[in-house]
């Protein structure tokens, strides 16, 4: 038996096999704003009580120790803190090959996420669809609170990924009618980026 046949059955998760739509955030809640992927996880799961087709997961910053969680999930949304030198508060969507080479500095965690998707890819349990939706921090010194423009900006971040869970048909996609200023708007930092996407939030949308 190989290596990675070897660590994937040690690692054997009940829900693996199933179609599954996972969320995942990412990050320290006692770092300021590199608790942000955990908080908009927290405030999307609130809003879809249970919501069948979606599962939640409060990773934190376990690294390794998410893979069993991971098996058997074919759409992973990852929600973090992303430092790619973007304006504070910017929303950064990073998708495809894109995921494994993030541009900047990436997530302060212990261990980033290109580091997980890579074991996954060994281990041949890598999601064929894997999104991160990720705010660009003011800071992540040591503190219980965001910083106020990323607190601002969190509800676009959570309102993406209610988005990007429509776009996979998992819920019903958000109308924000016609008002172009609450519209995300493309930072030109990443405009030659095909899989690099980032929103500046003009105006903070509260989803009900």
């Amino acid at each position: 038996m190989k290596r990675s046949e070897m660590m994937r059955e040690a690692m054997h998760f009940p829900g693996e096999g199933s179609d599954r739509t996972l969320v995942l955030g990412l990050g320290s809640l006692i770092q300021s704003d590199d608790g942000a992927g955990v908080c908009a996880q927290q405030q999307l799961e609130a809003k879809l009580p249970g919501c069948a087709q979606v599962e939640f997961l409060e990773g934190g910053t376990k690294g390794l120790e998410l893979l069993p969680y991971l098996l058997g999930v074919r759409r992973l949304l990852v929600l973090d803190a992303v430092d790619v030198g973007a304006v504070a508060g910017a929303v950064i969507r990073v998708a495809g090959e894109d995921l494994h080479s993030l541009p900047g500095s990436g997530s302060a965690h212990e261990m980033a996420l290109p580091d997980l998707l890579m074991a996954l890819r060994m281990l041949g349990e890598e999601p064929p669809e894997v999104v991160l939706l990720g705010i660009q921090p003011a800071t992540t010194k040591l503190g219980a609170e965001l910083s106020p423009v990323v607190a601002r900006a969190l509800p676009l971040l959570v309102e993406a990924a209610w988005n990007e869970l429509a776009r996979w048909a998992a819920v019903i996609p958000i109308t924000r009618g016609t008002d172009t200023e609450s519209v995300p708007a493309p930072d030109d930092v990443f405009r030659d980026r095909k899989a690099v996407d980032v929103f500046c939030d003009r105006e903070a949308v509260d989803i009900t």
